[in-house]
C-alpha cells in the first residue's frame, strides 16, 4: 500500500508539471497578442509628427553663456529627435527649418505645421533668463552674459490650442520621460523675480507651464508644446547641452513620449489632406551627418518666442 501511494504521488506530480509546461506557451502568446494589440493601436507609419526648429538663422534667440546662438542647439536638438522617431517607425516626422525674421517666421511656421497637417507639433528651444537676472564673465578674452541660478527642462502649452487637452496630456508624458532619465525641470518661471515672464505651473509632476499667447502653440491646428531643453545661459548646463549624450537623452524621452501618445490617441490617421510645403520653411529629413553612433530606435523667455 505505501509502494502504491508513492507511485500514485509521483503520477500526480508529473501531470503537475507537465500541465505547467503546456500552460508555460499558451503565457506567451496571449502576452505576444497583447504586445501586438498594443502596437497596433498606433499607426506610427502614419502617425505625423512635426519637429519645429525654433528660430531661425537670422533671428537665432537667446545666446549662450559662451556666445552661441540658441538656432544652434536648436537645429542640432530637432535633428537626433526626428532621426529618433523615424528609428521608431513614426517615418512621416518633419523637421521644420523656417527662415526670416522674428515675426514673419513665426507666422510661417505656424503656416507650414497646418499645411503639413500634423498630428502632433513640438517646438524646439533651449532656455535663457531676463537680463535683469544675467551676470557677466571672461571666457577665451571676451565678454559674456551668464546666469547659473537655474537649470533644467521646461514645458509650455497654451490654452487656447485647439486641443488643450491633448497638448497637457503629452506635455504630462514628455515631463515624466525627460525625468525618468534623470533630468528636471527649472521652477524659475514660478517666482516672482520673472516679472512679466512668470508663468502658471498647471502640472507641477511634469514641469509644464501655460503660455497662452505663444503663436506657434494657440494657433496650431493640432496638439502643440514648446519644450525649453536647457538652459543655456547657465555655465554648466550649457555644456551638458552641447553634448550628443544629453541631446540623445531628450531624444529617447520625446521618443518615448511621442509612442504613448499615439497609442493613447487609438487610431490611425487616415483620410488626412495632403500635405503641401510651403516656400517658407524648409522641411527636412534627419541628415545621417550629425547621428550620434549611439543612437538606438529607441530663448529667451519674452516674446521672442511666441
Amino acid at each position: 500500500m505505501a509502494v502504491n501511494s508513492v507511485a500514485l504521488l509521483r503520477i500526480v506530480g508529473l501531470a503537475t508539471m507537465l500541465a505547467g509546461t503546456a500552460w508555460q506557451p499558451v503565457r506567451a502568446e496571449d502576452t505576444a497578442t497583447q504586445h501586438a494589440a498594443d502596437s497596433n493601436s498606433c499607426a506610427r507609419s502614419a502617425f505625423r509628427v512635426l519637429i519645429d526648429v525654433g528660430h531661425t538663422a537670422t533671428s537665432p534667440g537667446a545666446d549662450s553663456a559662451r556666445g552661441v546662438p540658441e538656432y544652434e542647439f536648436n537645429l542640432k536638438l530637432a535633428e537626433v529627435i526626428a532621426q529618433s522617431l523615424h528609428e521608431a517607425g513614426f517615418d512621416k516626422t518633419v523637421r521644420l527649418v523656417t527662415n526670416g525674421t522674428r515675426m514673419a517666421s513665426l507666422f510661417h511656421r505656424v503656416a507650414s505645421a497646418n499645411n503639413l497637417h500634423g498630428d502632433l507639433f513640438i517646438s524646439v528651444h533651449h532656455d535663457s533668463v531676463p537680463d535683469n537676472l544675467k551676470e557677466t564673465w571672461q571666457y577665451e578674452g571676451k565678454k559674456y552674459s551668464y546666469s547659473d541660478r537655474f537649470s533644467g527642462y521646461a514645458i509650455f502649452v497654451s490654452n487656447d490650442n485647439a486641443d488643450r487637452a491633448a497638448s497637457l496630456a503629452f506635455g504630462h508624458s514628455l515631463g515624466q520621460e525627460l525625468q525618468k532619465h534623470g533630468l528636471h525641470y527649472t521652477p524659475h518661471y514660478t517666482l516672482p523675480l520673472m516679472g512679466r515672464y512668470r508663468h502658471e505651473l498647471i502640472d507641477e509632476e511634469a514641469g509644464v507651464y501655460r503660455y497662452d499667447h505663444l503663436i506657434v502653440l494657440h494657433s496650431a491646428h493640432m496638439p502643440a508644446v514648446l519644450l525649453e531643453a536647457g538652459s543655456i545661459i547657465n555655465r554648466q548646463e550649457e555644456l551638458e547641452l552641447a553634448t550628443p549624450e544629453r541631446r540623445l537623452m531628450v531624444a529617447e524621452a520625446v521618443t518615448a513620449s511621442v509612442e504613448e501618445f499615439c497609442a493613447s490617441q487609438g487610431q490611425a490617421v487616415f483620410g488626412r489632406p495632403p500635405a503641401s510645403n510651403p516656400a517658407s520653411a524648409a522641411i527636412t529629413k534627419p541628415s545621417r551627418g550629425i547621428r550620434p553612433a549611439t543612437l538606438s530606435r529607441h530663448k529667451r523667455v519674452h516674446s521672442a518666442k511666441t
